[in-house]
Formats: structure tokens, C-alpha cells, sequence
């Protein structure tokens, strides 16, 4: 058994393999399956979040490439490969794109070598990391990255993982304050909402069975991630609704893109 498959506990349900076996992947176990069937029955519209999240992720990587002339991305907590990954989407707008993937996750860790290879204009990497080792993350992309020039900030889904808010919120701002003017953040977090009342009986049954724990968030403390930022329109919105090429139903996912001056 290698050291990576060894980290893998098929006996606990994890959030990156029920994401996948909602999108449609097969990188994923019965346990995952159970625990993702089980939290459709309390919530059934929330396997429809993880789509939304991935064609919230494709609309906003081709406005950076295409509108705001990105050529550089750093995707922390990248999930299991799907289609359209960060680098595929950039480097079919900008095949010169370099993209630096960050997860910690050892079956995330096990695919992304094989499977997150880019255009010969451009560049992909992995890092195997948490999102809190902020010192190691930026040590590292700067192997790839030109830190220097502005760089797309992806926290999809991730920022959901770190409880304290007082450390979410640092840890956004120390990534953004490394990063050049003309940086964005592209930030999608897991909403609480008073409209949604079943969104938290899924996600109190996740907490109960499944790892990592997860936080919920209101959309006003999810804007506050974006201090200091100017917000693109149309601001921080459930993600279906973020620029959709045709109007969506709002999903308990809420997500921005904001500009650093």
C-alpha cells in the first residue's frame, strides 16, 4: 500500500467523493453514495448545488481569462478532477494560462497527477496542502505562479471547512494580500437561509457522519470575505445566479468574484 492510499478511509463518508458521485463521477464508494442519498432525502435539491458550483466556476475562470486578461490561477481545494477543471476552462480561452491546484485531500492527490495536464503554451501543477498553510501554498505556486502579475484566487467550496470565522477570514486576506493589484478572488461558500430550513438538517446530518465537518454561513457574513475588494455585479449571489447564460433556480450556494484594486 503506498502512503496515499493509506490516508484514504473508505469507512467514513467524505465530502470531496459525495460532490463527486453528485456530478456524476465515479471517484467515489458505497459510503459515499449512502451518506449522499441519505442527504438528498433531507435536502433534494442539494446535488443540484455541486453542478451549479462547477458552471459557476466555468462562467467566472472565462470572464477572468477572456474579460480581465487572468493568465494566472491558484484553485485551493480543487476536488476531484471533473470536466472542466480550472485549467481546461482557462487554457481553452488562453492556452498560455498557468494553473496551480491545492488540496489535501489523498484521493484528490492520487488522480490530479495523471489527470490535470494542460496545453504545451501553458502549465498546471499540484500542491498537496491545507488551505490554513498559507506560507507553504504561496512558497510553493511561486514555483509556477509569477506573483508578481495578478493571479485569480479560487476558494470554491472550501473556505466551508475552517469553523473559527476570525481564521476564514484571516486566511482570505493573507492569501489576497500576497497577491498583486488586478487580483481577483473567487470565492463559493455553503449558505444558511432562513428560506432554506432543510439546507441545515443536510448539513447537521454531514456533521454527525461524514468528514470534514462543514460551516454554514449567511450571505452577509460571506460578502465580508470580500473587504477591501471590489465586487463584481452582480455581487455575492446564490452561484446559479452568478452571470448564468439562462436563469437558473437559486441553490443554498452562494458566490462572488472580486477584484483586488
Amino acid at each position: 500500500m503506498t502512503d496515499i492510499e493509506s490516508r484514504i478511509d473508505t469507512s467514513r463518508p467524505h465530502t470531496a467523493r459525495i460532490w463527486n458521485y453528485w456530478t456524476g463521477g465515479k471517484d467515489n464508494y458505497p459510503v459515499d453514495r449512502e451518506a449522499g442519498d441519505r442527504i438528498r432525502e433531507l435536502h433534494p435539491g442539494i446535488g443540484e448545488y455541486a453542478k451549479a458550483d462547477r458552471l459557476f466556476l466555468g462562467r467566472a475562470v472565462r470572464h477572468l481569462a477572456g474579460q480581465e486578461g487572468i493568465r494566472q490561477f491558484l484553485d485551493i481545494g480543487t476536488g476531484l478532477p471533473s470536466a472542466d477543471n480550472t485549467h481546461e476552462v482557462a487554457q481553452r480561452v488562453a492556452p498560455d494560462a498557468r494553473v496551480v491546484y491545492v488540496d489535501n485531500d489523498p484521493l484528490v492527490l492520487a488522480h490530479a497527477r495523471a489527470l490535470l495536464v494542460g496545453t504545451p503554451e501553458g502549465r498546471t501543477d499540484y500542491l498537496d496542502a491545507d488551505l490554513r498553510d498559507v506560507d507553504t501554498i504561496l512558497a510553493a505556486a511561486a514555483k509556477t505562479l509569477d506573483l508578481s502579475q495578478p493571479v485569480a484566487l479560487m476558494l470554491l467550496g472550501v473556505v466551508i471547512f475552517v469553523e473559527d470565522d476570525e481564521e476564514s477570514y484571516g486566511v482570505v486576506r493573507r492569501l489576497m494580500d500576497a497577491l498583486a493589484p488586478g487580483s481577483h478572488l473567487v470565492l463559493s461558500h455553503t449558505v444558511t437561509h432562513p428560506d432554506m430550513p432543510d439546507v441545515d438538517a443536510a448539513v447537521a446530518f454531514w456533521n454527525e457522519h461524514g468528514t470534514p465537518k462543514l460551516t454554514q454561513r449567511t450571505p452577509g457574513a460571506i460578502t465580508r470575505y470580500f473587504d477591501g475588494l471590489e465586487l463584481l455585479e452582480p455581487g455575492v449571489v446564490s452561484c446559479s445566479a452568478w452571470r448564468p447564460r439562462t436563469p437558473a433556480p437559486d441553490v443554498a450556494m452562494y458566490a462572488g468574484v472580486g477584484r483586488k484594486g
